[in-house]
């Protein structure tokens, strides 16, 4: 049977970088690996960002947004089902930071895919700069991850306090019992660090971890009226103003609650950058491929601000 894993992860916390990091470990182990990317944005930028795993022991494979959800889990098994017969020793499964779990076990119970599919590990990442201050729907979401998580990766550790990482485990232990979960979290099945120098230990650790079964109080996430994303295609913004113009929307409350901005600009040279930014952290690089688009991701969003300072109030269409 083919092992799968799920990764989950709330809206900026650092699933893609930890993918690659993970998918290196598993590929140097001889494994060969099918990266399914379940978006339900019409632009899945994260899959570009893993571009450079592809070889012929990674592919990477996308469940196209733009539907309703019952066509999304429809299209999800149908991707498995084609992926179940492609050769591969582990699938990876990276979805929206706005995820029902049991919408993964479900899948894998329904007959193909319970003949061909092993479910190996559920890893949860979560900021270890955590917002203090989250929505009941946001912690609900941060919540029900952990509590199916083999192991908890902290991400971002290293630019955190101890005081901070002591306050996200706090903060999600609370959010558990919020829903009524009663796990417990224990030291042991929780790994901080810096997503981009884990160790093999600590890798080898997470290939393994497993899953864990858990009751909590369900939220009905189809009516997470709150949570939007919002896609800028072609934007007129340079290589020079975007970094500041990014750090502002992130920082002003009336742009509503920015949880991350990524995408990707080309220069006046045709040379591309990605950019992947959060309140806490900023990287803006050069990478070899992209699209130009521009995400920001969060609750509330206030559309009109956020144009008016990224384009200088002209008026952008978002998708």
């Amino acid at each position: 049977m083919v092992q799968i894993d799920l990764i989950t992860g709330f809206l900026g916390s650092g699933k893609t970088t930890f993918i690659k990091a993970y998918a290196q470990y598993l590929m140097k182990q001889g494994l060969k690996i099918g990266i399914l990317e379940n978006d339900f944005g019409a632009v899945n930028v994260d899959m570009l960002l893993l571009q450079e795993l592809l070889g012929d022991q990674c592919d990477l494979e996308m469940v196209s947004g733009g539907c309703d959800s019952d066509c999304h889990r429809r299209r999800f098994k149908t991707k498995l089902i084609a992926m179940g017969m492609s050769g591969y020793d582990r699938v990876l499964v990276e979805p929206s930071g706005i995820y029902d779990v049991d919408e993964f076990f479900d899948a894998l119970h329904e007959e193909p895919l319970d003949q061909w599919y092993e479910v190996k590990n559920v890893i949860a990442i979560v900021d270890a700069k955590l917002e203090k201050r989250l929505s009941e729907e946001a912690d609900f979401i941060l919540a029900s991850e952990a509590a199916s998580a083999g192991k908890i990766v902290l991400s971002h550790a290293d630019l955190a306090t101890k005081e901070q990482i002591e306050g996200t485990i706090r903060h999600l232990q609370q959010a558990m019992e919020n829903i009524q979960c009663s796990r417990k979290l224990t030291e042991d099945e929780i790994i901080a660090g810096n997503m981009e120098a884990l160790t093999d230990v600590q890798l080898q650790e997470l290939s393994g971890c497993g899953y864990v079964s858990s009751s909590y109080r369900k939220m009905d996430l189809e009516n997470h009226l709150g949570f939007d994303s919002l896609y800028f295609m072609n934007a007129p913004v340079t290589k020079e103003t975007l970094p500041d113009k990014v750090k502002q929307i992130l920082q002003n409350p009336e742009c509503g609650k920015i949880f991350r901005v990524k995408g990707f600009l080309k220069d006046e040279t045709g040379a591309w950058y990605q950019l992947n930014a959060s309140k806490d952290a900023f990287d803006f690089q050069p990478i070899p491929t992209g699209q130009e688009v521009i995400i920001a991701i969060g609750e509330n969003l206030n559309e009109g601000e956020i144009k008016k300072i990224l384009f200088d109030g002209v008026d952008v269409k978002s998708y």
